[in-house]
């Protein structure tokens, strides 16, 4: 017993205590990696279904409410503008029928007076003088002055480009006819016969036409305007019945009254390089020329009239907008009988 107390009372050496030391630390590893690793907190998750702050809600109903007030706006706008165009077209509409009915009441009433005035007739010419032998003398003679018609000069005044006057029966086409110039083609598109600026224009001649030679061809434009005016009548042409009753018209120049008789309509594209190029025709260098243009005119006509041309006829274009196709074209086709 003594031997055993003094053996556990005895001090350790260095050897036996460095020993120790490392079987204590060996234990507490072991003890470390034997201890479960908390696993860290989950992050909280968005209960599902949850709703949007009330305050989010409010907001976007605010967005809403803006987007429909621009549209509305926007709609009010377009509305106001609408009326506006609707409005105008319809004033200048009224004021174009009302000035075009006072020009044809002048025109007429002036016809009027004039067909109740006694016919002058011609003095009887002097007696010819002769050279001896009994050849007449010729005495120079002087350039013809044409007269301006007494129905038309009241207008020829106010614009020195009048060159005629057309009236088709039964349609509103009863208008002065204009001249259109190789410097400014276009005026008379958008420009009335006073000069104002108008949609609906005039009707007017192609620039390169003479009306008073005449061109074997004169092409004639006007709009096609939706309350009937400009050359918009020209659509009843398309009724053969119509036609039937309504062969002729009358287009007057301001020196001269003529009347044109019919002979085809047609319908074709003013797109380049499509179509009939009926407004290009205007003298024929030859017979078979012209021949070539009357057979053209005939074949695409909507119906046959029966009436033809034969060269040395003058004929008439009456051209306006045709919708059933890409930039058509509606013509009249007609040859003068008086």
């Amino acid at each position: 017993m003594e031997n055993q107390n003094e053996k556990q009372n005895k001090p350790m050496t260095d050897e036996e205590l460095d020993l120790y030391l490392r079987e204590l630390t060996r234990s507490a590893n072991d003890a470390d990696q034997e201890k479960p690793v908390p696993a860290p907190d989950p992050l909280p998750k968005k209960p599902a279904g949850k709703r949007k702050p009330k305050k989010t809600r409010k907001m976007s109903r605010r967005t809403l409410n803006i987007l429909w007030l621009l549209l509305v706006v926007i709609f009010a706008a377009v509305f106001v503008i609408s009326a506006v165009i609707f409005i105008k077209y319809k004033i200048e509409s009224k004021q174009r029928d009302k000035e075009y009915e006072q020009m044809a009441g002048i025109v007429e009433s002036i016809q009027a007076d004039q067909a109740t005035k006694p016919t002058v007739l011609p003095t009887t010419p002097p007696p010819v003088q002769t050279y001896p032998g009994g050849l007449p003398i010729n005495p120079p003679t002087e350039p013809t002055v044409q007269t301006i018609l007494p129905e038309y000069q009241p207008f020829f005044d106010q614009n020195p480009d009048l060159v005629g006057w057309i009236k088709v029966p039964d349609t509103k086409i009863n208008y002065p006819v204009l001249q259109s110039m190789p410097d400014n083609k276009d005026y008379y598109i958008d420009h009335d016969f006073y000069h104002r600026p108008r949609g609906a224009g005039a009707i007017y001649v192609r620039e390169t036409c003479d009306v008073f030679a005449p061109s074997d061809n004169v092409t004639i434009y006007g709009h096609h305007m939706k309350d009937m005016s400009m050359f918009a009548g020209l659509d009843y042409y398309w009724d053969k019945s119509w036609w039937e009753t309504h062969q002729t018209f009358t287009f007057d120049t301001i020196f001269e009254h003529h009347t044109y008789q019919v002979m085809g309509i047609f319908r074709t594209s003013a797109n380049v390089g499509e179509g009939f190029s009926y407004h290009q025709f205007e003298n024929a260098a030859n017979e078979k020329e012209f021949d070539l243009f009357v057979e053209t005119v005939k074949a695409l006509s909507l119906y046959d009239t029966g009436v033809t041309a034969e060269y040395g006829d003058k004929l008439i274009c009456l051209s306006t907008c045709e919708y059933s196709m890409n930039n058509g074209r509606l013509v009249v086709v007609a040859k003068r009988i008086s």
